[in-house]
């Protein structure tokens, strides 16, 4: 199992929580999601490592930013 920690800018509400945790959990690979309103960070599990453009590309569909690490 893969996990990869990212960290997400411009959430402030339960709804922006729920958005990133779907569209997240939509990329091929990912076996779960869990999203920290507080700290912004989104921790991605997976069989395999999943690729960080796809995981942006998910947090972009939903209307908000990756800080680049």
């Amino acid at each position: 199992m893969a996990v990869a920690v990212y960290t997400v800018e411009g959430m402030t509400c339960g709804h922006c929580v729920s958005a990133v945790s779907e569209e997240v959990g939509q990329v091929p690979g990912v076996t779960g999601v869990e999203v920290s309103l507080e700290s912004g960070a989104v921790t991605v599990t997976s069989e395999a490592p999943v690729d960080g453009a796809l995981v942006r590309a998910a947090v972009e569909e939903a209307g908000y930013t990756m800080k680049a690490e």
